[in-house]
């Protein structure tokens, strides 16, 4: 194990990792069989067609679905069942449609495993930004509660932004939603836990070596990919 210091990657040479469904699907691998999971939207919401064979979790949406299942066929949408992106959503045997007090009262009352959002930015220490930038409009939703009520949060993301600048970073810059919330990160590069306030880089995406992670990571972290 070695402790790294990230550096900018702007100007760094594009490096091909995984897909946006890619870095679901490997999320995806590591849900464990009874997880009660809540999805928030964009890349989230596409964990639901990798779930493996066999594993039984609950996919919990914030407008009310508790039994969420794959996206359905085009020509079986049910424009009154969608997902918490407004999106054509089906339900496992056994699910429940709640209103939203009850909904929130799932998020509240501790009963979720994991919730996996998107991020703008992660901190070295676990700190989420993903509700605002400042000069455009805020987009709170329920991520606040959600970081505080479940038991470890899951961040999905591109590794750098549309600029090239990392998304991992040593300190928020940008307003937080939770403060030491976030447990694990799966970008397109690579995955990370936070163990103990502390960032460690557990695993780079094929054809990714750690190099090319250091250089896109502007926060430091511990390079520990033996385990």
């Amino acid at each position: 194990m070695t402790e790294t210091i990230g550096t900018q990657a702007i100007g760094a040479a594009a490096v091909r990792g995984r897909s946006r469904e890619g870095i679901a699907e490997r999320l995806a691998r590591d849900l464990r069989d009874g997880y009660v999971v809540n999805l928030g939207v964009g890349i989230p919401l596409l964990i639901p067609r990798f779930i493996p064979d066999g594993t039984e979790v609950i996919l919990h949406a914030e407008n009310g679905v508790l039994g969420l299942g794959p996206p359905p066929p085009p020509d079986r949408a049910d424009p009154d069942l969608t997902d918490a992106g407004k999106q054509p959503a089906t339900l496992i045997r056994g699910a429940a449609i709640v209103d939203s007090a009850m909904s929130f009262a799932i998020v509240r009352g501790g009963h979720l495993d994991v919730t996996v959002l998107g991020a703008l930015q992660v901190s070295a220490h676990g700190d989420l930004a993903n509700w605002y930038v400042p000069g455009k409009n805020p987009a709170v939703g329920g991520a606040m509660d959600l970081v505080a009520g479940a038991r470890e949060v899951w961040v999905v993301m591109e590794h750098v932004d549309r600029t090239g600048r990392p998304k991992i970073v040593a300190e928020c810059t940008f307003p937080l939603t939770g403060r030491r919330v976030v447990t694990r990160v799966y970008t397109d590069l690579a995955v990370f836990r936070v163990t103990d306030g502390q960032l460690r880089l557990k695993e780079c995406a094929p054809g990714v070596g750690p190099e090319a992670v250091r250089q896109r990571t502007a926060a430091p972290y511990v390079e520990d990919l033996s385990s």
